[in-house]
């Protein structure tokens, strides 16, 4: 399977700027370059895979950036070398910006990096303008549905999305499929995992070891205190973060709280959504909102992976995954809410796109009540409104 970030990845292979690859640890990265590494030696563009993770390749190139030319295959065009977790470099900024500055016209580079790399402020500030980041999130409906091999289900929706008129006789199973991914969530090894109850089990693995890499990388001094405010998320998200709250709760100083944020934010396990406002005086809320990036790990650190009909939790999972399609769509930056003083509420805005939008989500239709947003529409008449609902299932799911 083939990763929908692929084809964007395989253009940007002819510019200039390196190519950095983001994303929490298990999503695919490294699949993701040894896919395009095979697709360069098919079709004749030279090429190197380096991993990093190879102490002997690590040692050679922390001696000098300029030994990653002992590894390349003799060419006269632009090579392009693949490194696999950039970040095991004594200073992998540095090592970027020589190679970058003094050899772009010779060699490409294409990294992965964990978040150790990009919590480095030399990281943003030496390359800027020398590299493109893509942020390879956990995986897509299409791209669950690529994964459990499901392929007339996955052309079921194709035909949806592109025929206004279409109907499916398949719509039970694709909600059948749809509330799985919303249960278990997008992480590649988990999608591929028939068994439920192993699903589970590798999720609590990810969470537990891949997360305290993270901790461990980051300088974390109280595992347990940062595990506990993570779990507190899982079961916020959506709502305003309030630091306050959560340095009370907790017994630390509101510095540590902000510094779990960035670091939960860095290992891109969480995103903050920022308010959208015009008025300062009657939309006075600043606190942003917070969001889990994976359903499958929020479902997991509430340790809850009952069906949607039993929880009544549903319609906060419902809107975490709604964020995190609007992020497959729109860079995060362009993704707000609005939040007045006196109450009302839209999920979420996307008021700089070329074409403006906004979103509110409810799990169940029945729960719309258009007359709730006068007041935004009046405010805002060049930004519609639209309503996304999970309940009922219906084909117009897949087109809107």
């Amino acid at each position: 399977m083939v990763r929908n970030m692929f084809q964007p990845l395989l253009r940007h292979l002819s510019k200039k700027e390196f190519t950095i690859i983001t994303g929490a640890r298990q999503t695919g990265k490294t699949t993701l370059i040894r896919q395009l590494n095979e697709h360069c030696q098919k079709t004749g563009m030279p090429s190197i895979f380096l991993n990093l993770e190879n102490k002997d390749v690590l040692a050679y190139l922390n001696e000098s950036p300029f030994n990653v030319f002992s590894y390349l295959p003799p060419a006269e065009e632009r090579i392009i070398v693949f490194m696999d977790e950039i970040q095991y470099l004594h200073d992998p900024s540095y090592f970027l910006k020589l190679l970058y500055d003094e050899y772009a016209k010779k060699i490409k580079i294409v990294a992965t990096g964990s978040s150790a790399f990009y919590m480095d402020s030399s990281f943003k500030d030496s390359l800027a303008g020398r590299k493109k980041i893509f942020w390879l999130q956990t995986c897509s409906f299409d791209e669950y549905l690529q994964l459990r091999e499901l392929k007339d289900l996955s052309d079921d929706v194709v035909r949806i999305r592109t025929n206004v008129n279409a109907k499916s006789v398949s719509m039970a199973l694709l909600r059948q499929e749809w509330e799985s991914y919303m249960l278990y969530g997008g992480y590649p090894a988990i999608i591929t995992e028939p068994d439920n109850q192993e699903k589970i089990e590798r999720l609590a693995e990810i969470r537990d070891s891949y997360l305290k890499r993270d901790v461990l990388e980051a300088g974390v001094q109280n595992e347990t205190t940062f595990y506990c405010f993570f779990r507190i998320l899982a079961g916020q998200s959506g709502n305003l973060l309030n630091v306050n709250e959560l340095s009370a709760t907790l017994r630390i100083k509101n510095e540590t709280v902000m510094n779990y944020m960035t670091i939960l934010q860095k290992c891109f396990h969480i995103a903050l959504v920022r308010p959208f406002y015009r008025n300062l005086r009657k939309e006075l809320t600043k606190m942003p909102k917070v969001y889990l990036l994976d359903t499958g790990m929020q479902n997991s650190l509430l340790n809850n992976f009952q069906p949607f009909a039993f929880r009544i939790d549903k319609g906060m999972i419902w809107e975490t995954l709604s964020y995190k399609l609007l992020c497959e769509k729109h860079s995060p930056d362009n993704i707000l809410f609005w939040r007045t003083t006196d109450g009302n509420e839209v999920d979420f805005v996307m008021p700089y796109l070329e074409k403006p939008y906004a979103v509110e989500i409810k799990y169940d239709k029945v729960l719309i009540k258009p007359a709730k947003y006068k007041k935004f529409e009046g405010t805002y008449p060049d930004i519609p409104l639209f309503f996304k609902w999970l309940h009922p299932f219906e084909e117009e799911f897949f087109r809107s």
